[in-house]
């Protein structure tokens, strides 16, 4: 949960606020209906056993760079696969664009240190066979197959897309806790060392993806807020990136993808912190290539902003049932089996002593939790609230697994996450 900000332009935020006022109230989630994909594919070469090997959860511009976007720069983007292949290709998306996107163009490579990268490792990045793309407003393209041979799962790759023209506001996601990205001045998608790129960012900017093509089993992905995104997490140490070692030692290697996104609910829309989950699972979801099961974890913050002042991040911030919630919940797993995929339910963590800690949200928090545990409508559970509770006071994160707020896990919190997951369950 992430609900201050101090570097949101005021008209700005006041436009977008009242935008979400006046589209966004409290839905039953049974009225939620979602949309098709919103993807273009246009991607030449192979076109069978791609997979995702890393994304990430895209929201509205509203911080850093992503406010005016980019014009005459090179964006070099790192990011840490979780599935190795011969082939890859990369995902960019306008999906909160005010305007069509314009690529002038893009490459890959091994990243090295910074914003440096492999020597001999870099290749051009092609659309239908040209070197840029138009990318119309709420949508996403995917770029022709590149070779780029000695891609593991862990490798680290940077994607550097260069924008001639100027792109508006960037659909981007903020808090990317586990890698960063270089911003430069001109066309530097061919420079080798990171000499060029002098500002940087811990966020990611149109990058929603990259897929790899191999052979084996689907890919899992972890769907939730800031504790999937890994908030205080070093790079490696989120619980799917941990989930995705225990895998690989116990020799079922699977890719492990994160659609984490810091401050989001699964009902309610935010002027920073994206749709909700709802409307989000599809794109995040549903919609990648090779995902065999879901991890849903997802909620705190829907029981939880009620329970604090309102900002311009929270609003709206109507009060919720567990029905509203378990209702929610009942949407993703119908919507998840029309297309094969598996949901696993995640119990909500421990949160005594939170800024959003009230009675009437544990009662909350404590209702829904005992139906994802007995409910028996998830294919699997994972039990994450008991995996960090506290043993004297079920309802407050142990001290040992407490990053400090008594909501958000330390590394020892998320690695006790990943070990609670039944390997068999995904």
């Amino acid at each position: 949960m992430r609900v201050r900000r101090s570097w949101f332009g005021v008209a700005g935020l006041l436009a977008l606020v009242g935008a979400v006022v006046a589209q966004v109230a409290l839905t039953p989630a049974a009225a939620w209906q979602l949309s098709g994909p919103t993807s273009t594919w246009l991607g030449e070469g192979p076109t069978g056993n791609w997979r995702a090997a890393w994304l990430t959860a895209m929201q509205q511009p509203s911080a850093n760079w992503s406010q005016q976007g980019f014009a005459a720069q090179s964006v070099r983007q790192v990011v840490r696969l979780t599935a190795g292949g011969a082939q890859l290709r990369i995902r960019v998306s306008n999906q909160y664009g005010d305007r069509a996107l314009r690529l002038t163009g893009a490459s890959v490579a091994k990243a090295a240190q910074g914003a440096a990268v492999e020597a001999g490792s870099l290749r051009p990045v092609r659309f239908r066979g040209a070197e840029s793309v138009s990318v119309p407003v709420g949508a996403q393209v995917a770029s022709d197959a590149v070779a780029l041979p000695g891609v593991a799962s862990g490798t680290r790759v940077a994607v550097t897309l260069y924008f001639a023209d100027a792109t508006g506001p960037a659909t981007f996601h903020e808090f990317g806790a586990a890698g960063a990205s270089y911003r430069a001045a001109g066309d530097q998608r061919a420079a080798t060392t990171g000499s060029a790129y002098r500002e940087s960012s811990g966020s990611w900017y149109f990058l929603a993806g990259v897929d790899t093509i191999a052979a084996g089993a689907g890919s899992v992905v972890a769907f939730g807020d800031s504790i999937t995104n890994g908030y205080r997490a070093t790079p490696g140490g989120r619980y799917p990136d941990l989930l995705a070692a225990r895998l690989a030692v116990a020799g079922r290697p699977m890719p492990v993808l994160n659609a984490g996104l810091g401050g989001n609910r699964l009902l309610t829309e935010s002027a920073c912190f994206g749709e909700p989950g709802l409307v989000r699972f599809h794109r995040d979801v549903l919609s990648q290539p090779g995902v065999r099961t879901a991890l849903v974890l997802l909620g705190i913050n829907d029981l939880g902003y009620p329970e604090v002042a309102p900002t311009p991040c929270t609003i709206p911030n109507p009060e919720i049932t567990p029905e509203q919630l378990i209702t929610g919940y009942r949407s993703l797993i119908r919507n998840a089996r029309t297309r094969g995929i598996r949901v696993v339910g995640v119990t909500l963590p421990p949160f005594r002593g939170a800024e959003v800690h009230t009675d009437r949200s544990e009662r909350i928090w404590a209702a829904v939790n005992t139906w994802i545990r007995t409910g028996g409508e998830f294919d699997a559970v994972a039990d994450f609230a008991a995996a960090l509770a506290d043993p004297t006071d079920p309802s407050r994160l142990a001290t040992q697994y407490d990053s400090g707020d008594h909501l958000h896990p330390n590394e020892a919190g998320y690695r006790a996450m990943a070990e609670a997951v039944d390997l068999a369950g995904l």
